[in-house]
């Protein structure tokens, strides 16, 4: 495998740690990167979808009114 480094930030930041001495080469620096980054783990799949019947089963048996009152709006000099 062959990785190509275009960024010269990152470069940068490879040639100091290599300059530190803790490292023997750039393999090394970018070996300690990942093994001290957390695994990425895939997001959960979604759960399909549910009517509308499902999603406002929670509510149930709460005496709830949905419905809606009329606007009174203002008044209107004509």
């Amino acid at each position: 495998m062959t990785i190509q480094i275009t960024k010269p930030e990152v470069e940068a930041l490879i040639n100091e740690r290599l300059q530190s001495g803790a490292f023997k080469d750039a393999e090394d620096v970018i070996l300690q990167a990942l093994q001290a980054s957390p695994p990425t783990t895939p997001l959960p799949e979604a759960p399909p979808a549910k009517d509308i019947v499902e999603l406002f089963a929670p509510l149930r048996g709460l005496n709830l009114d949905f419905s809606r009152n009329p606007s009174t709006g203002r008044p209107v000099d004509l």
